[in-house]
């Protein structure tokens, strides 16, 4: 951590669970952005009433996937981008800000987003805002079912922003943060990138069914923090409303695991702040500094495993280069990736 950053060493964080207002029945692109703005205002006073339950050392808040919208389910790109999406620099990043300023918190959330450099596309982005409210880290989803990717327009991608901002790392004074989306927790390569760049915090917004069992996720979100060493600070949503299926289809779990995969602190169904607890910077790092059998990421081999990842090729990158595409495309592509690994033995 470079020396201008004075480390706090402990501090709490909480994964915020809370409802998804969504757009999608929204006739316009006027009321879709009024719905937006009308979840960011009850955001902020749920975010003011948690720390003052909390309490002030509380200084990672990280809110759930596409909390803002939901998401798209049948739009067009162009309609979801024109009720859904936000602008760079537009005005509910300045409102996220404004919370956080206020606070003085590290504000991690996700949302679907616009970028000029890619007129007909947008992304789904994790981001964190700073206690000054500026946006520090930007994290552009890249396995997503219905969403464009970097890696579908990857060769472009990494000229506009290189391998750096295929895989940020915020250095802050309450860690190395970096934000994993959704089912990407069961990719281990994307948090093993991350840790690769000094990551100590995955900010893990997430949609997902939780029924108080273990999960897929649940275990990936272990595996992930023991594997690496980190913590993982994962929120759900709290229930979606105003979209075709069942309202509570995506709701509970939100947790807090170390970086040894002891859940710290969980919460059941419904709006709660109750997924909470202290993150012990000193204590990884000593972790991660210890000689021993536990320090698995530091025993890691990445040689070993280098030249078989770039001999395989799986699902095809620059699939959206240069063209435009509907959502049918991600069906058809992974079909015929389907078919090629299959004619070659491989699954």
């Amino acid at each position: 951590m470079p020396e201008t950053i004075k480390s706090i060493n402990s501090f709490r964080a909480l994964a915020l669970q809370i409802g998804c207002h969504a757009v999608n029945h929204a006739s316009t692109a006027t009321q879709a952005r009024d719905i937006i703005h009308k979840n960011i205002n009850r955001l902020g006073k749920q975010i003011a009433a948690s720390i003052a339950f909390i309490g002030s050392d509380c200084r990672l808040i990280v809110l759930p996937e596409y909390v803002l919208t939901s998401f798209p389910m049948g739009e067009s790109f162009k309609l979801w981008a024109e009720k859904a999406c936000l602008e760079m620099e537009g005005a509910e990043y300045d409102a996220l800000s404004q919370i956080a300023q206020k606070h003085k918190i590290f504000l991690a959330g996700n949302t679907y987003e616009l970028d000029g450099n890619f007129p007909n596309l947008y992304f789904q982005t994790c981001f964190v805002i700073n206690p000054s409210g500026s946006i520090i880290l930007r994290y552009r989803r890249l396995n997503s079912m219905f969403t464009p990717t970097p890696h579908d327009v990857w060769e472009q991608y990494l000229d506009c922003y290189g391998l750096e901002g295929v895989f940020p790392v915020a250095k802050t004074e309450i860690g190395n943060l970096a934000a994993i989306a959704s089912e990407e927790i069961l990719y281990p390569e994307v948090a093993r990138c991350l840790a690769m760049r000094g990551a100590e915090i995955f900010l893990h917004s997430t949609s997902e069914i939780y029924n108080g069992r273990l999960t897929p996720k649940d275990a990936g979100k272990i595996s992930r923090a023991v594997e690496n060493t980190a913590y993982v600070v994962s929120s759900n949503t709290a229930g979606i409303s105003n979209i075709s299926i069942p309202e509570s289809s995506a709701n509970g779990g939100s947790q807090i695991v170390d970086y040894r995969g002891m859940v710290l602190a969980t919460t059941a169904t419904g709006e709660s702040m109750a997924a909470f607890a202290e993150i012990d910077l000193a204590a990884l790092r000593r972790e991660r500094r210890r000689p021993g059998l536990n320090n698995l990421l530091c025993r890691q081999r990445f040689e070993v495993y280098a030249d078989s990842y770039q001999q395989s090729h799986f699902y095809p990158a620059n699939s959206m280069l240069n063209k435009e595409v509907e959502r049918q495309h991600f069906i058809q592509t992974q079909q015929q990736t389907i078919e090629r690994l299959a004619q070659l033995g491989i699954i």
